[in-house]
């Protein structure tokens, strides 16, 4: 190979990476020392439409968890249920559900047409799991996507589970809480494995508009650690190399979480700022983490009753 052509395929390369990842997702992958091979097959699994087999696989699914921003910008996790069959692909390019966000009005999500939003889809039971990231497409039942980008994820760190049938609760009972005294909130977070974070990038890779992500994290009870100076700080463990989510921390900063209790139906909402601590010494010898997060909380809510199922932890 020549050395016009070595410079040629190098160009080429670098600019699929940066059609597909935006300048925070490329910085933390240089800070992370990702290969560039590794960039490369993550460009190509990165798409700008469903493939069949995950159309199917949201069709049947009873909940997806999404990332939506309030009227500040702000983003917060959030998710819509329904019967199986709730969310269906209309197309490879749009994705609509027959539902409508949990706590859109208490959070004041925009949900308006043009508003970015990002959905992740996950089957506990065999810990399969899609992503999409788009915009919103005016719709007069729930919720519609235009589809910006779709890809699916391992299972790493999902907690196997079982979710009982959809059954009649109680109303959901959102309060604000006060951070990081509440009883309740930091009970829910100490016995949490399972949690959402809705991240946004400053700006789209190449021109997509795709601009806020909401990924799955889990981990041992514990996971979620309320620091004594009020900061919540959590693991990052070696995943997809993606870097999605810290590298729209990297970005802006912003960060909402959900955090599900599936045993009670409780659920735990809070949006902040992130900050990636590359420090070793902040890492635990054993527990694979490679940095920690440490997130300044700006509103919490703590929801009875928010999830209409329960769910139990099956195997290991």
């Amino acid at each position: 190979m020549t050395l016009r052509e070595r410079a040629n395929r190098r160009g080429s390369r670098a600019g699929r990476e940066q059609g597909v990842f935006h300048d925070g997702e490329i910085s933390v992958q240089n800070l992370a020392g990702v290969p560039h091979r590794a960039r490369e097959m993550a460009a190509r699994a990165i798409r700008d439409a469903m493939p069949e087999q995950h159309q199917a696989f949201f069709a049947t699914l009873p909940a997806v968890f999404l990332a939506l921003t309030d009227r500040r910008g702000r983003p917060w996790a959030t998710f819509a249920t329904g019967d199986p069959g709730f969310v269906r692909a209309v197309s490879s390019r749009q994705l609509h559900l027959r539902a409508r966000p949990a706590l859109e009005e208490t959070l004041g999500l925009a949900t308006a047409p043009g508003a970015i939003a990002g959905l992740i889809g996950i089957d506990f039971a065999t810990r399969r799991r899609n992503r999409v990231n788009g915009r919103l497409l005016a719709s007069e039942n729930g919720l519609a996507i235009a589809v910006d980008q779709s890809f699916g994820n391992c299972p790493k760190y999902i907690v196997p589970r079982s979710l009982a049938p959809f059954r009649q609760t109680a109303e959901p009972i959102a309060r604000r809480a006060a951070w990081p005294d509440d009883a309740d909130v930091r009970s829910l977070l100490a016995r949490a494995d399972t949690f959402f974070i809705a991240s946004h990038s400053e700006a789209a890779a190449g021109g997509t508009g795709a601009g806020l992500d909401v990924s799955h994290r889990g981990g041992p009870p514990g996971v979620l650690e309320v620091r004594g100076d009020g900061a919540l700080s959590f693991p990052d463990f070696p995943g997809n190399r993606y870097f999605n989510t810290l590298g729209n921390f990297q970005s802006d900063g912003r960060i909402g979480i959900l955090v599900p209790d599936f045993a009670t139906s409780d659920a735990v909402h809070l949006t902040g700022q992130a900050n990636i601590d590359w420090a070793p010494e902040r890492t635990v010898a054993g527990d694979l983490a490679e940095r920690r997060i440490d997130v300044a909380v700006e509103e919490v809510w703590y929801v009875k009753h928010a999830l209409p199922f329960v769910a139990h932890s099956v195997g290991p």
